[in-house]
């Protein structure tokens, strides 16, 4: 299916594929069960309290969508209505262990040049791979962020405060 889009000069035309690969897209994982349960942000015409039930335990999760949101940028979070987000190349961190334990048996037989090897492998990932946003207070993983540059780096101090003393720092960051 494609879509007409265009601009007073010329035409676009857009697949229903792209539209929503380019929409903001938000993993939450479930307070019941602990599963992750995906959601994109709605357009514009369709922004309203809504309630996306959990794909294994049928929980309630409660979201909050903002105009904000249907065109990409992050200013508050979909589930606790937080601002303070972090940012975080988009790599499970799993496979990042089973990468470093692979190079570490190999480096028995190559005597350290695998590390060498996989420490190439990791910097292209990381030149390669796109940023993530991530909510301190609740998680939620959100792609496709049109605002990133806008996002801090994680910071551990500002992540215990947070979560131990419930401090809020309105989407401000950390000053000292």
């Amino acid at each position: 299916m494609q879509l007409n889009m265009g601009e007073s000069h010329s035409t676009t035309v857009c697949r229903v594929e792209d539209l929503q690969a380019s929409r903001l897209r938000i993993q939450l994982t479930c307070k019941g069960c602990g599963s992750g349960n995906e959601v994109y942000a709605p357009a514009i015409n369709q922004l309203e309290r809504q309630f996306l039930n959990c794909h294994v335990c049928s929980e309630p999760m409660n979201l909050t969508f903002l105009p904000s949101h249907s065109n990409g940028c992050l200013k508050d979070c979909i589930s606790c209505g937080r601002k303070d987000f972090y940012q975080q190349k988009d790599f499970n961190r799993k496979v990042g262990v089973i990468i470093f334990i692979i190079a570490a048996i190999l480096s028995i037989f190559t005597y350290g040049l695998s590390f060498i090897v996989f420490y190439l492998i990791d910097f292209l990932l990381f030149k390669k791979l796109s940023s993530i946003a991530v909510c301190y207070y609740c998680n939620a993983i959100y792609r496709n962020v049109k605002n990133i540059d806008e996002i801090l780096e994680f910071n551990h101090e500002m992540n215990d405060r947070i979560l131990y003393s419930g401090h809020d720092f309105g989407g401000k960051g950390q000053k000292h």
